[in-house]
């Protein structure tokens, strides 16, 4: 029997990647998107209405997926939003969605179908956070922050629901060429700024290692070996060699040492 998987945020990007490569493997994929209407020429998999924010929109989504399918067997947690700026100049208003969805909506969506996980006895969660999620990046405080959050929570929730048969995997992506640069909240450069100078060329530098980015495919072949995986690690990171050694080197330098190679990296 085909296993049955849910890929929030599957309309572009690292979701589309995952989506494709799976039903290539025949997995039955639904993938989710706040307005699927945008995509009506989009046949790579189902495409539901899912907004992460809106605890409704997931039961919606979720009771559609078990009316047809009967069963739940992967959720992938990938609906994600980029935010970038000095945090003192970052409005309340986007920091408060950037968490909405980037950590309290990945929760709902996991409240949503533990139940009827627990009910099978099995199953496999996997969140997308971020390697930007190891360490505080200076102008993407609030995006770091968020994805770490996730990190935790995996964690945590992994003990809970392992007893269940199920279990849950955070998967870490570094700089992918993806769409998420253009969906990405950038607090405005303000021209009395004290971090305007600074800030304007972190902008150009972020914005162009995601259009140098790795292919997404990567993620997708790293997704399918953990989903194939019986007793999956906690963790998986996936991107450049330097990406990952990041997060290496920030366990074995101290703090402060690690903070002056950020600054040096980033021109601070």
């Amino acid at each position: 029997m085909s296993k049955v998987v849910l890929i929030t945020g599957g309309s572009s990007g690292i979701g589309k990647s995952i989506g494709i490569l799976l039903v290539e493997q025949g997995y039955t994929v639904y993938g989710t998107s706040r307005n699927p209407d945008k995509f009506n020429d989009f046949t790579a998999f189902k495409l539901i209405a899912l907004d992460v924010r809106n605890t409704e929109s997931i039961q919606k989504a979720f009771a559609s997926i078990i009316a047809a399918e009967g069963r739940l067997d992967v959720l992938i947690n990938n609906a994600g939003v980029g935010i970038t700026g000095p945090i003192e100049e970052t409005p309340d208003e986007e920091i408060h969605k950037a968490f909405q969805t980037n950590l309290y909506g990945p929760i709902a969506v996991m409240k949503a179908v533990l139940p009827q996980m627990r009910a099978q006895k099995s199953g496999h969660i996997i969140n997308v956070t971020s390697i930007a999620g190891y360490m505080g990046l200076p102008y993407r405080g609030i995006y770091s922050a968020s994805k770490g959050a996730l990190e935790l929570v995996t964690e945590a929730m992994r003990m809970e629901v392992k007893m269940f048969g199920i279990e849950i995997a955070n998967v870490a992506p570094g700089d992918f060429a993806t769409n998420i640069a253009a969906g990405r909240y950038h607090t405005p450069v303000f021209d009395d700024s004290p971090y305007k100078e600074v800030y304007e060329n972190m902008l150009e530098e972020m914005n162009s290692h995601v259009d140098s980015g790795s292919d997404p495919k990567e993620m997708a072949d790293a997704v399918l070996k953990i989903i194939q995986t019986k007793k999956p690690k906690i963790h998986y990171k996936v991107g450049a060699f330097m990406q990952k050694f990041s997060i290496v080197l920030k366990r074995i330098l101290p703090d402060k040492m690690y903070e002056k190679m950020l600054m040096n990296h980033y021109k601070l």
